[in-house]
Parts: structure tokens; sequence; C-alpha cells
């Protein structure tokens, strides 16, 4: 879902490890608060990206680079608005009456770029496309909880009868069992609709896609930039208030930074390390240092020698778990703009908690990781070297490099990174399953649940459950929370969920990220959302 979405280019962190003294801590500040933009202006704004892991295809993006294009283009049912929380779009109402069957109507007279309309069947069959084993979508999974999905084998859900056309402005959509938050899920990216012309070759469309949101691609020069310009059709809550978005794909976040200092730039929403000491000076109220739904993480995959969801695999991932000094990485390499994780999903999200049992294995503890290490050794000796893979464009080096430092340290085992040339090779081994070892991974949330820091992550099959981990508990209790009456309820079940996780440990949690970022001098309205990514088309520019 929309880290959403796996990250891809973050900030930066300086290659020193943890003798490098702290430079003090960056600020709470925020952006610059102004109000919403009163009306439409003709420049062109300029915001960094990344290249896109795949052609622009919804169900098949699920990382952030392809993501932002993919939000600008296309208009889902609903969208959130910078504090998370939905509204809708091209939605009229979507409503049940026992929260598994869902009666979903959309507003008359919408249309695709290219002037086709929007009807209920474009829905369904986008969501059909999304959810057939044969196509492979990377955002499958968020179609599982229709009636008929299939993991095992094609199905189609209309025939199914899980998705059915009603009418041109009218589709029902059968669950397999309720979920009240059904509707809070409908303004992530899988859930959009496809123009009829999709689906006559569907990767040639992901390369030139025709949305229905506010903005239509114009050019996308692969791995420099993404130009988008409004979309004169679309007659949205999310009209655009500018001449377009630039998305330039960066690989060096110090040339970003300085680009928009010197008002080359007009939006970055990452901070290289060697300006967050500095940062908060150097762009007065035009810096944002907010907390984002972003949490990071490294996974091992359950495959990986010595590492398996077995007693010695078990012992061995809380081992390399308290052998990291997450306070001190924070503390010097990250200056304040990180928080030390203790749990799965992020201080932002409601029914958060910092006290879910088992977090101790979060704690750094040298003597107790060191008890671990010698206890998994007894089972299976050690041998070979722990490394944790990253991108290299996305500026990772240091933040492994302390890491990898901490578990050499404490374990006094071989431990390094390895380094990828780019996102779109290393999410290409991750999605292959190539890894051997361990690998850096984030998630930045679709929408505000946490649910959606859990069920795409760990559920069995998800379609970004990178480290391939299956539990039957958690599975159990992750359609617990989503039968759940309320919210309230359904937050009990996925704690339950973490508890597990704290067992298992696919992944090991790292940090929460703020969103720190700003703006040049030449932009107004500008808003960072409740999930770090700016509202592009609030930004207005004479």
């Amino acid at each position: 879902m929309k880290i959403r979405r796996i990250t891809g280019l973050t900030a930066m962190v300086t290659a020193g490890v943890l003798a490098l003294a702290a430079c003090g801590s960056g600020g709470s500040g925020t952006n610059n608060g102004s109000p919403a933009a009163s009306g439409p202006s003709t420049g062109i704004v300029t915001a960094n990206g990344s290249e896109p892991q795949n052609p622009l295809i919804p169900t098949n993006t699920n990382e952030t680079g392809g993501g932002k294009i993919v939000d600008l283009l296309f208009a889902g049912l609903v969208y959130y608005d910078a504090k998370g929380a939905p509204h809708n779009d091209v939605a009229d109402s979507i409503t049940s009456s026992d929260n598994t069957t869902w009666t979903i109507k959309i507003k008359s007279g919408q249309v695709f770029s290219d002037g086709s309309p929007v009807k209920a069947e474009n829905f369904v069959k986008a969501w059909n496309f999304g959810a057939k084993l044969s196509n492979k979508q990377l955002n499958s999974y968020f179609f599982e909880n229709i009636k008929g999905f299939s993991y095992d084998k094609d199905t189609d859900l209309t025939q199914t009868g899980g998705l059915t056309v009603v009418d041109d402005t009218t589709f029902k959509v059968v669950l397999n069992g309720p979920e009240s938050d059904f509707p809070l899920r409908m303004g992530y990216t899988a859930y959009y609709p496809l123009p009829d012309s999709a689906f006559t070759d569907m990767t040639a469309f992901g390369k030139a896609p025709i949305g229905n949101g506010p903005y239509v691609l114009n050019t996308w020069t692969h791995n420099v930039e993404a130009k988008l310009t409004p979309n004169p059709k679309y007659d949205g809550p999310r009209k655009a208030q500018n001449g377009g978005v630039d998305l330039k794909f960066y690989t060096d976040l110090g040339a970003a930074y300085s680009d928009l200092q010197a008002d080359n730039l007009d939006v970055l929403d990452a901070i290289p390390d060697s300006a967050y000491g500095t940062f908060k000076s150097d762009l007065g109220d035009r810096a944002v240092n907010q907390p984002a739904a972003i949490f990071q993480s490294f996974t091992i995959p359950v495959a990986a020698p010595h590492f398996g969801m077995n007693e010695e695999g078990r012992l061995r991932r809380q081992a390399l778990s308290m052998a990291i000094d997450r306070a001190q990485i924070t503390k010097v390499i990250f200056q304040g703009t990180r928080t030390p994780a203790t749990d799965f999903t992020s201080p932002v999200i409601a029914g958060w908690s910092d006290s879910v049992p088992g977090n101790e294995v979060l704690k750094f503890d040298a003597a107790k990781a060191k008890e671990l290490w010698a206890q998994a050794n007894a089972i299976s000796p050690w041998s070979g070297k722990f490394t944790i893979a990253y991108n290299a464009d996305g500026g990772h080096q240091g933040w492994v490099e302390a890491t990898t430092n901490s578990i050499k340290n404490v374990l006094g085992i071989d431990a390094e990174g390895l380094s990828y040339p780019d996102f779109a090779s290393f999410r290409t081994d991750i999605t292959g399953g190539k890894m051997k070892s361990g690998f850096r991974t984030g998630w930045q949330a679709d929408y505000p649940s946490l649910y959606n820091f859990l069920g795409p992550l760990y559920g069995t099959g998800a379609g970004s459950n990178d480290g391939k981990y299956s539990s039957p508990q958690v599975d159990q209790l992750l359609q617990a929370g989503l039968a759940a009456k309320s919210v309230a309820d359904a937050n009990v079940q996925f704690q339950k969920v973490q508890e597990q996780l704290f067992k298992d440990l696919p992944a090991i949690p790292l940090w929460y990220s703020n969103v720190t970022g700003g703006f040049s001098t030449l932009v107004q309205h500008v808003q960072f959302g409740w999930n770090s990514v700016p509202l592009y088309y609030e930004i207005t520019k004479s």
C-alpha cells in the first residue's frame, strides 16, 4: 500500500560510526503552516523523486518512487488529508449494513484524462486484474479479503460473487467476513480504477498511463525525471493549484539539498545527514521536521542459513536485535530525526503502544545478546558473515555501517553492509528471492491503521512480505482484528500480532522516521502529509 510502500531514497547518513560526537539534536519544527491554496498558479513545482521499480500500474506499484507518480495520476474512491483523515474523491458513498457486503456509489460524470468515462466497471476490472494470480501483481494482497480470491489459482472475482457491477455508477464488494475499516483503505494505490484501454496491453499502459487524477504524465525520462501537467478533466477535491510537477530522480541527496538552497529545487522530502545540524537554520520557517508514519527495519529471510523459524533462528534474531545500540545511532548519526522503535508500527497511528509484551528484545543489552548467540551456537555453530544489504542511492551506508559495527563489536562476528548501486536493482533481488542475509526494509503507511503496518508485511503470502515469513498465529490474529466491530477492538488483536512478531522477529525494528525536508523561497502552501509525502497539488508557484 502506499509505505505505503517500501521506501527508496531516504535521508543520507554519514559513513562515520558511533565514535563520532553528536552535533546536537534536530528540533521538532513543522512546515510553514500556511493555509490551503486559494486559487491556481502557473509555475511548475520541482521536487525530488526516484526511478520507479516497475511500469506505473497501480496494482503493481508498492514503492515510493512509483507511488509518488501514480498518486498524482489517479484518483481513488477516497483520498487522505494531511492528518490522514479520509475524504471522498470519486466515491459518492461507501456503505454496508453488516461490514461484509459493501455498496459503492461513484460520482457521475467522472472521466479519465483521455476523455473516456470512469464507470463502476473500471474499478471492478482493475481490482479483478490485480487479484488474479497469473498477473503477478505486487499489490494482489490487498484483494485477498474479497470473496473468491485465491493464491493458488486464477479466479475471476466477478464470477465468485466478490465483485458485482450494479450499474454505471454502482458496484458491490462482498468480503470473506466483516471488516469495519474497509472504507479507510480505499485511498490506497491498489484500488484505483483503470480505463478500458489499459486491458489491451497492460505493460504498454504502465509506460504511458492514463489516469483520472489531478495530473497527467507528460514525459518520463528513465533515471532522470518525470514531468506531470495538470489534468484539465479532473474536477475533484485535489485539483492542481500549480502549472505542473517535475519529479527529479536524484541519486545524491547532497546535490538535491544544494539545489533546494539555491532555489533550483522547490520541494525536498529528505535531508542529507550532513545538514541535520544546520538545515533548520539554513531554511528557517521553510524547514520541515515532523512525525510521519514511517517505520525502518532490516529483514532476514526465513530461508537464510542459521535464521529459520526454529529455536536457533529465533535466538540469533533476538541476539542481533539486542546487539544494536539504537539510542546511540539515532543520536549520533540521525541527530534527533529518528526515534528508537518500540514496536512494528508508528507512534502517529491510533492504537500505538510502547509497551507491547516482548518488546524488550529492542533494548540494547550486550550481555544478553552474547548469551542468546551462544545458546544458538550450541544448537548449530555459526559460520560465515552477516550482512545487511542496502541501496547506495538512498544514503543508507552510514547507519548500516553503524548497525553492523554494533553487531560485530557485541557478538564478535564478521558483519558488514552489502551495497547495491540503486534502489531498482536492490528491490529486484529482494522480490526475486535472491537475498541470503539481512537487507534494509522500510514501510511508509498506505492508510492510518495498525493493520497496515502488519498485514502487508507479515501476513502469509502478503505482497510486501519480503522475508517470506509465515505464522498461523499471526494470520489468525490478523483476521480476528479485521473482523472486530470497532477499531479499538481490532487494535487489541493487532497488538497480540506484535507479541508473536517479537518472538519470531521476521524483521528487526530499528527506528521511526520523522519526515525531514524543506522548500524553496519560490513556492507557497507547502504541506507535508501524515505519511511524509508532500501534498503536491496544493503547492502554488507564480
